[in-house]
């Protein structure tokens, strides 16, 4: 850990400084302003295919960003973290159509039923070192998704949940529409990118660094490195869950390739082109990702080696995300017209 960050810890664990309050303050008037602006764009653009590459952009961004929690800032790299976002779109999907709860309702269930599946994934797979984590996850995503493919009279098997997901109102929000439903993605996404910021910039985000950094070091001086790492985990697959929940009301339905071990790649992949070191870094790389999906497949149907091609250039180009790079790019400018100045 950096003395930085070290410094940072230490301020963070003596308890709420008035610095850390208009900190705070601050941030929520930014999320704020964040979420009028989307809020406030379909009245300067009338185009049907932003709101959904917008709806798009916030399950994918909230998928990136919690798998960020773990690779960036606790340093689990985990190979199945699309475990979660499967089962947010399926366990919503099947909520909606076997029971008739409210959408808050079904919400609020799919949110718990996957805090139970992560807790016991989590409590086996945190206790692994490194490798043997990643693989692990892996693994039990396979099991998740084979369990969807094979258990048809539920999920549809390869078919997915057909019919449709029933959406009926709520409070005055109908998510049939697509501009409501819209709305309802930009606050989820404004809401969950604002509370794992929060995450990061406490005290218990400092304790993941430390354990990122040295896990031994940080167990020597008293921190519980086993359940820390377990939080993390619970947590960060509650913000996929709920990227999953945005992308099954967006299709209106579920389908075994959200729990297949490509939406892990691809939210490797994401964090890969965004960046790891900054907070934003992840939701960059899914707006980019979507826009080279987007754009490559209406262009060739060679898209798998477009963005392979895409993939070594960050990996030995860059050797870095585009949000790191410009962030470097940034720290070295500053500290140039500083020498100079």
């Amino acid at each position: 850990m950096t003395e930085l960050q070290a410094e940072q810890g230490a301020q963070a664990l003596d308890g709420p400084h008035p610095q850390a309050k208009t900190r705070r303050n601050r941030e929520v008037l930014i999320a704020l302003a964040v979420f009028v602006v989307l809020a406030l764009l379909p009245a300067v653009f009338s185009s049907k295919l932003l709101l959904d590459f917008v709806i798009r952009c916030a399950a994918y961004g909230l998928f990136a960003t919690s798998l960020n929690l773990l690779v960036g800032y606790t340093g689990l790299i985990s190979f199945g973290h699309g475990m979660f976002f499967g089962l947010g779109a399926y366990g919503f999907g099947l909520m909606m159509q076997k029971t008739g709860v409210p959408i808050p309702v079904a919400f609020a269930a799919t949110l718990t039923i996957t805090f139970v599946v992560a807790l016991i994934i989590g409590a086996i797979c945190v206790r692994l070192k490194e490798i043997y984590f990643a693989f692990v996850t892996l693994a039990f995503q396979m099991l998740i998704h084979s369990t969807i493919l094979s258990w048809v009279s539920l999920t549809g098997g390869d078919q997915g949940l057909r019919g449709g997901i029933p959406r009926p109102p709520f409070f005055g929000i109908d998510l049939s529409n697509q501009l409501h439903l819209y709305v309802a993605s930009c606050a989820l996404l404004v809401i969950g990118l604002f509370l794992m910021h929060q995450i990061a910039q406490s005290p218990f985000g400092y304790t993941l660094r430390m354990i990122r950094d040295n896990a031994i070091r940080a167990s020597f001086i008293g921190i519980d490195v086993w359940r820390a790492k377990l939080t993390i985990f619970v947590l960060a697959a509650l913000f996929a869950s709920t990227g999953g929940i945005i992308m099954a009301l967006f299709v209106s339905g579920a389908y075994p390739e959200f729990a297949y071990w490509t939406i892990s790649g691809e939210g490797i992949f994401i964090n890969m082109l965004g960046g790891v070191t900054t907070f934003l870094g992840p939701m960059v790389g899914a707006v980019l990702l979507l826009i080279l999906n987007d754009t490559v497949t209406r262009l060739t149907d060679y898209h798998g080696l477009v963005l392979g091609i895409v993939i070594l250039f960050f990996a030995i180009g860059l050797r870095k995300g585009l949000m790191d790079f410009v962030v470097e790019w940034y720290a070295q400018r500053r500290n140039s017209a500083g020498e100079r100045g």
